[in-house]
């Protein structure tokens, strides 16, 4: 280690910081000593520190395995913005851009590769590796590399070759989320059984979990973000709910961004830049988002569906409240929540036996023979090939996910993004146009009724749904769409592929799905699993929120935090009224306006159904009427 480098100088120099996290240094000291860890930090811990520095004091380069292609160029982009060298390995680099980038980390005083765990398949990339000086190697979100993990990666098993390539270099595995089961997991994966262990509390002191049961989930979300004004994140499921929540928000007078992977790069780094400088309040987004963002002022991270395992939900939620100041994660419940979240996780699960169809037709679709097809890249229109062979949707989705997440193929999506349009001409135009060109007045009124904000905004249409509805072909669709275009009425951008699939093995048909069905099966029960650890959370009103998920993690005994939903409820002292103070609350608030209950619900501070009951015998007592606007006022109001 070279002394005028120091951790701490480092760490001052680049990152503005006096003073390491204790389980930090802790994680430092371990690696800059040559000793394996494995390092479980609750999301903002700092993880990257704990590789990156300790790498720094030494001479040679720090190779970390990273699972996104954003995450890596995250990091990359980080780095180099404090002047320190850093490669990426991200996708679409030709052969010549990998050789030259691998050859930099030889001989250009790098200090930073990142890769896929997937390159370590390459001979280029492994060759290379075997002749750099490599002081470190970093598994991030090493969890990925257990089949009991939430987000499990066949790919990440080859992480174990990097000892190979490098015998004797340390090695530091790092996650946010790991029970004990997955940590052992990690550890037998990567041959480091007696790595040290650094695990931080999965308690937040600061961050209080909430659960708010609401049959207006939108109404919620702005009655929240009205008393708590700081930088926010709402979780969405679907990109369109993104655009409609957002919209919500902006017409209630909240500034809000929507964020999701259909924006194109130069809209998403305007609408990020626009958050993190508090231009916007909210931003409503799909659940990659904030992964690799720094901003420690999140006041309030809200979920607008159940999440699909108490993993993703913590690191999620723990994007609040980094500064250490107080936080809410709140999470939305209405009825119907939970076998919403079993059909979209558990009965869409493909069987072996629809794998096994699919993975067929996939090939006959792109007419690979058997025995071939390895490494050949092909376009692929999602849309065509459901309809071809008739398979619904997502379980077709989820089936061809199975296929990558076992390396059988390689997918690199942008489903759902094949055409875009927004109309640029006025209501009146249109409908002169379509007088004039009656054969396509269906088919545009279709697309009308089925996609709000035409007008307003570039949106995704499904042109196959689209021809469904209008009782026509795809094409026809299409044709319409273009003539639009020529005509000036509508501006047009349309992607002729889905996505590009990369086939990785040999076609062997029944044997190729035979080798992985026995790790599919385990995947999808731990699929299963975590579902129904979600719903047990959202169930048990009776243990602290906070206490739940650190159970989960495999921390017990933890002590109720004091601040959660469960917690509140235990220490509230039940309000004491004086018998009529509602009443003559209600008659004070209708003396001035009229109001409706979700009005009065937001200007008294009474629980709702206190307050309805009030309501409800001023009714019966004929103090009080309701209009038709469902507005309640005062029946001998004085003018």
């Amino acid at each position: 280690m070279n002394s005028a480098q120091s951790p701490e100088s480092l760490l001052l120099k680049h990152w503005g910081f006096p003073n390491f996290r204790p389980l930090q240094k802790k994680a430092i000291d371990a690696a800059l000593n040559g000793r394996d860890t494995l390092v479980v930090l609750p999301t903002g811990g700092g993880k990257s520190i704990c590789y990156q520095i300790p790498s720094l004091c030494q001479n040679g380069i720090c190779i970390v395995i990273s699972p996104l292609v954003a995450l890596i160029s995250d990091q990359v982009n980080s780095l180099k913005k404090k002047g320190i060298k850093a490669i990426g390995l991200t996708g679409g680099m030709s052969f010549e851009d990998v050789s030259a980038a691998l050859d930099n980390c030889i001989y250009g005083n790098y200090k930073f590769l990142y890769l896929s765990p997937e390159r370590l398949n390459q001979d280029i990339v492994t060759e290379r590796i075997r002749n750099m000086e490599v002081n470190l190697i970093a598994i991030d979100e090493a969890h990925c590399i257990s089949q009991w993990g939430h987000d499990f990666r066949p790919a990440y098993r080859e992480c174990h070759r990097l000892k190979e390539l490098q015998p004797g270099v340390p090695v530091m595995a790092l996650t946010a989320t790991a029970t004990p089961e997955v940590a052992t997991d990690i550890r037998k994966n990567l041959g480091i059984e007696d790595s040290d262990l650094i695990k931080g509390s999965f308690q937040r002191p600061n961050l209080a979990y909430w659960i708010r049961e609401t049959e207006d989930r939108y109404h919620e979300i702005n009655r929240i973000l009205k008393r708590r004004k700081g930088p926010s994140i709402v979780y969405a499921r679907s990109r369109k709910a993104t655009i409609d929540c957002s919209n919500y928000l902006r017409n209630n007078g909240i500034t809000a961004g929507f964020f999701h992977g259909g924006l194109l790069a130069g809209e998403k780094q305007d609408r990020l830049e626009a958050w993190l400088s508090n231009k916007i309040q909210v931003m409503v987004a799909t659940t990659a988002f904030g992964m690799g963002i720094d901003k420690p002022d999140v006041e309030t991270v809200i979920h607008l569906n159940y999440p699909e395992s108490l993993e993703s939900y913590y690191q999620e939620a723990g994007r609040a409240g980094r500064n250490g100041e107080r936080a809410w994660a709140i999470l939305l419940k209405a009825p119907g929540d939970e076998e919403l979240l079993q059909q979209q996780f558990i009965n869409a699960l493909p069987d072996t036996d629809f794998i096994r169809q699919l993975y067929r037709k996939l090939c006959n679709y792109f007419q690979i023979s058997y025995g071939e097809g390895t490494q050949e890249l092909f376009d692929f229109n999602f849309n065509d090939f459901c309809h071809r062979y008739e398979f619904p949707s997502g379980q077709a989705y989820n089936a061809l996910k199975v296929l990558d997440r076992n390396s059988v193929i390689a997918l690199n999506e942008n489903f759902n993004l094949k055409t875009e349009l927004m109309f640029i001409c006025s209501n009146h135009q249109l409908f002169y146009y379509l007088e004039k060109n009656s054969g396509i007045e269906h088919i545009c009124q279709v697309l009308l009724r089925s996609y709000g904000g035409l007008f307003d905004m570039r949106t995704t249409v499904n042109t196959k749904l689209v021809a469904d509805k209008a009782g026509t072909s795809e094409a026809k669709v299409i044709a319409m769409l273009k003539q639009l275009e020529k005509d000036g009425l509508i501006e047009l951008y349309i992607q002729e592929h889905d996505t590009r699939i990369a086939f990785l093995v040999p076609r062997e048909d029944d044997r190729t799905i035979n080798v992985i069905a026995r790790d599919v099966k385990a995947q999808q029960q731990v699929v299963r699993d975590k579902i129904e650890s979600v719903i047990k959370y959202t169930r048990n009103d009776k243990v602290c929120r906070s206490a739940q998920l650190s159970s989960y993690f495999g921390e017990k005994d933890a002590n109720p935090c004091g601040i959660c939903s469960v917690c509140f409820e235990k220490r509230k002292e039940v309000p004491k009224f004086e018998p009529g103070e509602i009443q003559r609350a209600i008659i004070k608030i209708l003396g001035s306006q009229e109001v409706t209950s979700r009005e009065l619900h937001d200007i008294l501070p009474f629980d709702l159904p206190l307050l309805l009951e009030a309501v409800e015998e001023l009714m019966t007592e004929e103090i009080i009427g309701i209009n038709i606007k469902n507005e309640y006022y005062l029946i001998n109001r004085k003018n």
